[in-house]
């Protein structure tokens, strides 16, 4: 499994070293929402801009990429979730500025948010962070190979698309990264395990944005 042939990509204990301290970071954060947005960490932007996961990045890619949002998803058994088969389709920016493309908007715990042109997602990459491990009854990530080629995919098209393309279980074990390809299609059940199941995700692009809108980051 490798991120340009089939999507995603899973580096094994690449964050050990820094694992407590994001477990330590983690328990912080407000809990009650299934993913809460991370602004101004200096943990978390650390993380980000230097150390492996932009050597990781970079040597993928030959880019540079940004950090542009940041969620703590925290599944337990007081706060359990599902997501169905989906495209992740929109950034979040430092403010709403109209312009020819982007819609609709809204607001996500008090951040602003909007679907962009497709070829903006089409380029950005996903990545996950894994504080606990993540095994195939503790709601593990789901994606459809290869379908990060597809474009923007109509929600009547989907079930057709992974009956195609099949999909495969991203487990993990504490201290794992995946990166994947943000367009792909990807779902998550609920956890049927006893333990929590926290990732930190993170969102990179190398773009800029146009007519001054300007991604929040992290």
């Amino acid at each position: 499994m490798d991120l340009f042939n089939h999507g995603a990509q899973h580096f094994p204990n690449i964050i050990s070293a820094t694992l407590s301290d994001l477990i330590e970071f983690s328990a912080k954060i407000d809990e009650g929402t299934a993913g809460k947005r991370l602004v101004g960490h200096q943990d978390i932007q650390n993380l980000c801009n230097i150390g492996e996961i932009p050597n990781i990045i970079h040597r993928i890619t030959g880019h540079n990429y940004k950090a542009v949002r940041a969620i703590l998803f925290d599944k337990n058994p007081e706060l359990n979730w599902s997501l169905a088969w989906h495209q992740d389709r929109t950034i979040c920016v430092k403010e709403q500025i109209e312009s020819d493309g982007f819609g609709p908007w809204t607001v996500k715990q008090g951040y602003q948010h909007v679907e962009p042109p497709f070829e903006i997602i089409a380029t950005m990459l996903t990545l996950r962070l894994h504080l606990d491990d993540v095994n195939a009854n503790n709601a593990p990530l789901l994606i459809a190979p290869k379908t990060h080629y597809l474009g923007k995919i109509k929600q009547s098209e989907i079930d057709g698309v992974i009956a195609k393309h099949g999909q495969y279980t991203c487990t993990a074990r504490a201290g794992d990264i995946w990166l994947y390809s943000t367009p792909i299609l990807h779902a998550s059940k609920i956890s049927h395990g006893v333990s929590r199941r926290r990732v930190i995700q993170i969102d990179f692009s190398k773009d800029t944005l146009p007519n001054g809108l300007e991604f929040l980051g992290v």
